[in-house]
């Protein structure tokens, strides 16, 4: 029997790395002689480096880059297994998490270290790249992360615009001219899992806007900002970005990259494909996956319902493995054999995260026990 594990992160409590071993130490319990193979997904925001890394054998690169307040912080990129490819996680160097909730301001933040790591990669001679654009703290519309390529801002005298989301409303002119050369020669694949526009009502300043700390009033100022700003780019440009699904992912840094020739990709196919996935499941038996949580975003392309679409294309049935699972999600037994959620009582949220390791194993375990049962018929 083959059996692929390959689920997301429980965020908040386990990586992508330990659901996966410990799925599979509940299993080798029930099946000594399985063929159990491990293989940590993401969908491009946090844990993506450290799932490609482990699926690929690749190797992390240290440094320090300016994090979303501007302020030199410990950083990473990984280098997957093909010594070729660099993939960086927006959430690892302007993440959310990086700033205390209370502190949130998206107005004064910027996205200039994602372009340092970059340039450093580049300075290594790499020229693939995979951006997982989730989890950022930025709503600066991509404009720091241009800046560290070379990019140039001005405002209508002619003076340099500070790479901040502030600033965005006071973009009269750009120039592109002065980007390092060496990303126009490169490939750039940014991972999203989102499809909103620049702008608008459905944009990014909007929608993600309040989960950055920004008020009513700023979240105004910041679309209006992020509109001047890429009407600006694409005077410059002479070509349209600001309205391609995907460009609001990030705080607008979706736009950015579009800007500079990048592709955005739904995260979860294109770590799928970074870790071989398909021929992972062409001929394994089972497949279980998880989350921390299912509920009605699972179906709008999150990595779980990717995972068992791939597989039901190869026959392979998929058991599904969650923190917490929603009650009104009958439509996901399309995808999924059978749905489980962690707990084993009533638990608050604390105590859940808490636990988490000791509830997945033992139901894990029973599931495994079932699976045995079946297939020694």
């Amino acid at each position: 029997m083959k059996i692929i594990i390959a689920p997301d992160s429980f965020k908040g409590s386990l990586s992508a790395i330990e659901v996966g071993q410990t799925i599979k130490n509940a299993f080798t319990h029930e099946f000594k002689e399985a063929d159990i193979q491990v293989v940590p997904m993401a969908d491009g925001g946090e844990g993506t480096v450290a799932a490609l890394l482990f699926a690929t054998n690749g190797q992390c690169m240290e440094l320090e880059a300016a994090g979303p307040t501007g302020q030199s912080i410990p950083a990473f990129y990984g280098i997957l297994g093909d010594r070729k490819t660099v993939v960086i996680e927006v959430a690892g160097v302007i993440g959310h998490t990086l700033v205390p909730e209370q502190e949130r301001n998206p107005l004064e933040y910027t996205t200039h270290g994602v372009g340092e790591l970059i340039v450093h990669a580049l300075d290594n001679g790499f020229r693939h790249f995979i951006i997982g654009l989730g989890g950022s703290a930025t709503n600066d519309g991509g404009i720091g992360m241009l800046h560290a390529l070379g990019a140039k801002f001005y405002d209508q005298d002619h003076n340099t615009v500070t790479p901040i989301a502030a600033s965005l409303s006071q973009v009269r002119s750009v120039d592109y001219k002065t980007i390092d050369p060496r990303i126009w020669e490169s490939d750039v694949r940014a991972a999203c899992d989102v499809d909103n526009p620049l702008c608008g009502p459905n944009g990014a300043s909007f929608i993600f806007g309040p989960q950055k700390g920004a008020t009513v009033q700023q979240i105004e100022q910041l679309d209006w900002g992020l509109s001047v700003y890429a009407d600006a780019i694409e005077q410059h440009l002479q070509h349209c970005h600001q309205f391609t699904a995907g460009a609001g992912a990030a705080g607008g840094l979706g736009f950015a990259f579009l800007t500079i020739g990048a592709e955005l990709e739904s995260g979860a196919s294109l770590v799928g494909r970074s870790t071989n996935i398909e021929e992972r499941l062409s001929n394994a038996d089972w497949l279980i996956t998880g989350e921390g949580r299912t509920d009605e975003q699972s179906l709008r392309g999150k990595l779980p319902v990717y995972l068992a679409k791939t597989a039901k294309e190869y026959g392979v049935s998929t058991i599904l493995l969650s923190g917490g699972v929603d009650d009104k999600l009958e439509s996901l037994f399309d995808y999924f054999d059978s749905m489980h959620a962690i707990a084993n009582g009533p638990l608050s949220l604390e105590a859940s995260v808490e636990k988490a390791e000791s509830l997945l194993f033992h139901k894990a375990r029973n599931i495994a026990r079932l699976l045995k049962r079946n297939h020694s018929r």
